[in-house]
């Protein structure tokens, strides 16, 4: 874990709680107190109905691909090694799209739609990434 050489997030007080519930291995996500949409990724105002009342709230994880493509020359020199990797954008069950990972799953065997869930990687003792996997 201490070794990981890969670009890291760096939380901000927007973003804090995401990263906070991933290290629980817990997925949140945003839902605004007004129009109760589910928001994502982190920001101050709902993009709905611009109410500054959102909260944190435990979602289930569960999801479907709804898109992806297959970098096959690294987006960062850190990623060399990884080459060919899958960059996903996952619907959530509760609507939002998250850009992601896919692990565990053989490229040939992608499908868009395919259910997928989350799975949280420790990378460094501060920092855990959500990815997800075949559900």
């Amino acid at each position: 874990m201490a070794d990981y050489k890969k670009p890291l997030p760096h939380p901000t007080a927007v973003t804090r709680p995401f990263w906070e519930a991933a290290k629980r291995h817990e997925l949140q996500i945003q839902q605004c107190g007004a129009c109760h949409a589910h928001v994502f990724y982190p920001r101050e105002v709902c993009p709905e109905c611009l109410s500054p009342e959102l909260g944190w709230v435990k979602v289930s994880g569960k999801g479907t691909l709804y898109s992806y493509t297959i970098a096959q020359a690294p987006t960062h020199h850190s990623f060399t090694e990884d080459v060919p990797y899958v960059i996903a954008i996952v619907e959530l069950a509760e609507g939002p799209h998250l850009t992601s990972n896919i692990v565990g799953c053989p490229i040939e065997s992608l499908k868009v739609d395919m259910p997928v869930v989350a799975s949280f990687v420790d990378v460094t003792p501060d920092i855990t990434l959500v990815k997800f996997r075949p559900a």
